[in-house]
């Protein structure tokens, strides 16, 4: 298949999932490596044993003898589900999200087949990446990414988050931590999320969240996840 082209400054959804459908986190320890990893990773300095040299540091602890941090990418938004996840990435030198995309997953894959006795990449083949290179797509990829996916991990079901969409939104915003959402629509300050993306389409987080509510609420946001996907060009890992 052709893979889509696309050099420095340009910005991509990406999205891997589980093989065969199955999870790629089983607990709350997973979800949390896989965001801690989200950190980690995103850095020209790699070491094998972060986990055991950042234990008593806390979650985004960075060991004195390591050198100054470097990220070879830019996080614009992001959301963990049970099998799979949503990036949006911004390439910032030449072949990063490349690298960033194997040391993630690679990590991921060896971290769960030590902890559950499996074999084997735990993805379903390469990831896939569409370039965002045009205004309709940057506009709805973050209620996209960060609403709707979020909502389908809604207690209460995904219609009913669209029925209820002020009290799912809170639950989003509050309860779920594996997106970026709390990011840009709460406080919540983290060193993994650069805030590229809804500056130059929102004017404010309140204005983000009324245009993903009319979205949602006139579901559009699944039309587009089906335009999404029959447009994703497969990259290799």
């Amino acid at each position: 298949m052709r893979v889509e082209p696309y050099g420095i400054d340009s910005i991509l959804h990406v999205i891997k999932r589980g093989a065969r459908g199955l999870p790629i986190v089983r607990d709350d320890p997973d979800c949390w490596r896989f965001v801690r990893l989200l950190y980690y990773a995103n850095d020209e300095y790699r070491n094998d044993f972060w986990e055991i040299e950042t234990a008593s540091l806390g979650v985004f602890g960075r060991p004195r003898s390591w050198p100054a941090r470097k990220p070879i990418v830019k996080i614009l938004a992001w959301a963990l589900m049970p099998n799979h996840f949503h990036l949006v990435l911004k390439e910032i030198e030449e072949g990063g999200i490349a690298k960033f995309m194997q040391k993630l997953c690679g990590s991921m894959s060896m971290n769960f087949n030590v902890k559950y006795g499996e074999k084997g990449s735990i993805f379903q083949g390469a990831y896939k990446g569409k370039t965002l290179d045009d205004d309709f797509y940057l506009r709805h990829i973050a209620p996209y990414v960060m609403v709707k996916n979020v909502f389908e991990a809604y207690p209460r079901g995904y219609a009913r988050a669209v029925a209820e969409f002020d009290r799912a939104w809170k639950w989003a915003v509050e309860e779920y931590k594996f997106s970026s959402l709390p990011d840009y629509a709460a406080k919540r300050i983290s060193p993994i999320v650069d805030k590229d993306l809804l500056g130059d389409f929102f004017s404010s987080p309140g204005a983000f969240r009324a245009y993903a509510k009319e979205m949602i609420r006139n579901r559009t946001v699944e039309s587009n996840s089906d335009l999404f996907s029959v447009t994703f060009e497969e990259k290799k890992v």
